[in-house]
């Protein structure tokens, strides 16, 4: 009935979120969400094809960031701060690099698998010595416990955030934006984040991240950061990433 690369939809989630069928399990079909950070698996009973073609749906949210990139260039100069985005997923990754692309912000992406970012990420720190770390991917909470642990892959971002620390400990000289959807944010930050998500164990959007990233790419270094005005560029606002105020990462300087 359904094929690998379809567009559907669950009618048990009243049709909330596109997902394209990348696997087929017996009678399950493996799921992965087109925008949203999300794998799932359904039986086809549940499923609807969705009608509208895959660039409409990858180009459903797209915020402004104008007033972040629209600099006086008449006397000054500026270096914004520079982002090593690592992702579990490399679809999505490829979209937040094309989003920086686009914003004129300098962005290195990675793809590692969530269960091996601790043993990777100091070497790819080493590597790029970057202003901003996003370490993301996917995540899930699940409300009955799966061998003793809530989350899917929320212990691998808190570790990797972890190792980072190590590297640099400062909260303002590497920023940190960790976690995925439905991630335990709480831990997140404590283990060293900067940003992270999900406070209200929601799902995120693909470029959740990276729209932080670039905001603090382009916020002045003098200056404590708009957390509010920030949080509010993303799909879920606070209910999807919450944060800390630091300073930017941009340094301003002159002449031309």
């Amino acid at each position: 009935m359904f094929n690998i690369g379809d567009l559907v939809t669950r009618n048990s989630y009243n049709n909330d979120i596109v997902f394209k069928i990348v696997d087929i399990d017996g009678d399950m079909y493996i799921l992965k969400g087109v925008s949203i950070r999300l794998y799932a698996d359904s039986p086809a009973m549940d499923l609807k094809i969705y009608s509208i073609n895959e660039q409409d749906v990858t180009d459903d949210f797209m915020p402004q960031l104008d007033e972040y990139r629209t600099l006086d260039r008449n006397e000054y100069f500026y270096l914004p701060g520079k982002i090593l985005h690592i992702d579990g997923d490399r679809d999505y990754l490829n979209k937040c690099m094309d989003f920086y692309k686009k914003n004129s912000v300098k962005a290195y992406g990675i793809f590692v698998n969530e269960d091996d970012l601790v043993n990777e990420i100091r070497e790819h720190l080493k590597t790029y010595n970057p202003d901003i770390l996003v370490i993301t991917g996917h995540d899930a909470y699940f409300r009955k416990k799966r061998q003793n642990n809530m989350y899917k892959n929320t212990s691998s971002f808190i570790e990797a955030v972890k190792e980072a620390r190590k590297y640099e400990k400062s909260h303002e000289k590497l920023l940190i934006i960790a976690g995925a959807c439905q991630s335990n944010y709480e831990e997140l930050i404590k283990a060293g984040a900067n940003f992270a998500s999900s406070p209200k164990r929601i799902n995120i959007h693909a470029l959740d991240p990276a729209i932080v990233a670039t905001c603090l790419a382009f916020s002045d270094k003098n200056d404590n950061i708009d957390l509010i005005k920030i949080l509010d560029k993303t799909k879920y606002g606070s209910d999807g990433i919450g944060g800390i105020i630091t300073k930017g990462t941009m340094y301003v300087g002159y002449p031309r």
